[in-house]
């Protein structure tokens, strides 16, 4: 089965997705065209990474419906073979936490996991390692079990076994998150080239400093609703909004002539995978 190359990467009408009591998600309507670059941004809690489990079929809705490439996204889809082939070889999330997606031996039995359930040529996979390994500069590691990498080698190896099979749809979750300051560059660089325009990225995130660099547009999540939306730099400058959403906060400084001055400041959250965000 092949799915349709359509405007819209995902169509979402009215989703709700609750963790028992708890409601990550509330009445969530919204269109991600193919092509795009979104950021998806909110503080822990707000329903962003409900958001890209949903996009992924690892979850679906308590109420609602989702559109993938214009057919259902729904369990009794994915459970089907032909479907869920399909839509996995076009749709690849990246986790924030990669201990969760890493399970082989080495960096090239992890890279080379995907094309072989798919059944690609032996000599085109190692050539597609190759290639894959060498654009993320983490052709060093290719002998190396994943597990005994540093946190940003593992955030590498994590979006190579991704990236070899091509997808359409990258979604990335929080790929910044503990990563020390050059495996922090490598993974923006990643993002802000521009020869994955053809590509829909949708990457959660609080680093208010990275979007202008990687993303086209923003959602704005507070609460599991969409609080806003639009252009990095429209969102960079709404300091009302970015206060409001827990993205920034104001810190009072004094003055040497005894007065008070407000900033605004990023905020900063503890770095931790929580499932219900």
């Amino acid at each position: 089965m092949e799915l349709a190359a359509t405007k819209y990467a995902f169509e979402l009408a009215d989703v709700t997705y609750r963790y028992d009591e708890i409601t990550a998600l509330d009445g969530l309507s919204l269109q991600i065209e193919s092509g795009r670059r979104i950021a998806v941004l909110g503080a822990n809690g707000s329903g962003k990474s409900t958001l890209l489990r949903l996009l992924d079929g690892l979850y679906f809705p308590d109420k609602g419906t989702i559109k993938s490439f214009g057919e259902p996204l729904t369990e009794e889809a994915m459970q089907d073979e032909e479907f869920a082939f399909a839509f996995r070889r076009r749709v690849a999330l990246v986790f924030q936490n990669p201990d969760v997606q890493l399970f082989n031996p080495t960096v090239f039995d992890e890279v080379a996991f995907g094309p072989l359930q798919l059944r690609w040529e032996k000599s085109d996979i190692r050539r597609r390692i190759d290639e894959t390994l060498e654009s993320l500069e983490i052709s060093h590691l290719k002998d190396r079990s994943p597990h005994r990498l540093s946190g940003g080698e593992k955030k590498r190896v994590a979006l190579a076994s991704v990236l070899i099979l091509e997808p359409e749809v990258l979604l990335m979750d929080e790929p910044t998150a503990a990563l020390d300051p050059k495996s922090r560059g490598h993974v923006i660089d990643f993002l802000a080239d521009r020869s994955n325009a053809a590509r829909t990225v949708i990457t959660a995130t609080h680093d208010l400093d990275i979007i202008e660099d990687i993303a086209d547009h923003c959602l704005v999540f507070e609460n599991g609703r969409l609080a806003a939306d639009g252009t990095p730099s429209a969102i960079l400058a709404d300091h009302d909004l970015l206060e409001r959403t827990n993205l920034i906060h104001a810190h009072r400084h004094r003055h040497p002539d005894g007065s008070f001055h407000t900033h605004p400041h990023a905020h900063r959250f503890h770095e931790h995978d929580h499932e219900h965000k």
